[in-house]
């Protein structure tokens, strides 16, 4: 898969390069993942509860069920996501995660873009999210539907918002 994007949305970092990961970058970017969900307030127990579920698999960076893209700029990673598919029209956002200090800078939403046009290249008709609560809104802004609640894979007794974006509704819309 080459699905390479240069934004240039007047909202959003101009230069963000969006390019897919590499097995060495695997470590940094499941560090990045803490970081990034350190910066809801959660507690250090908490967070490393979470570690394990959001730990990059660097040996499936790369492979064609595990599809995984870095936002970057000359400065370094900005932040990553990543896709699973689940059958042969579903596709779930395994993670999105960007750098705490560049949280509300457009990254994200790049990001989000980014991953709905790989879903769909890839030829999926839905995209599911279990989502952060703290990020709810950022999923709907992005067309996405709350359809219900997953547990935590992380937290037993923990739920979470399980959102999904039709891709065929998404077709053509580059917002």
């Amino acid at each position: 898969m080459n699905v390479t994007q240069h934004s240039h949305a007047s909202d959003d970092r101009s230069d963000v390069n969006i390019r897919p990961a590499r097995p060495e970058e695997a470590e940094h970017l499941s560090e990045l993942a803490l970081r990034s969900k350190g910066h809801w307030g959660y507690s250090a127990e908490f967070l490393e509860s979470c570690r394990d579920e959001l730990r990059v698999d660097a040996d499936r960076l790369g492979s064609n069920d595990y599809p995984c893209f870095v936002a970057e700029t000359n400065d370094g990673v900005l932040g990553y996501y990543t896709l699973e598919r689940e059958d042969a029209s579903t596709v779930e956002l395994g993670a999105l995660f960007i750098e705490p200090v560049q949280i509300g800078k457009g990254v994200g939403r790049q990001l989000m873009q980014h991953a709905i046009a790989t879903a769909s290249s890839i030829g999926a008709e839905r995209l599911v999210i279990q989502g952060d609560p703290n990020a709810e809104s950022f999923y709907q802004a992005a067309g996405a539907v709350k359809t219900g609640t997953r547990e935590s894979g992380s937290i037993p007794g923990r739920h979470l918002p399980l959102f999904e974006i039709r891709l065929a509704d998404n077709v053509g819309n580059k917002s």
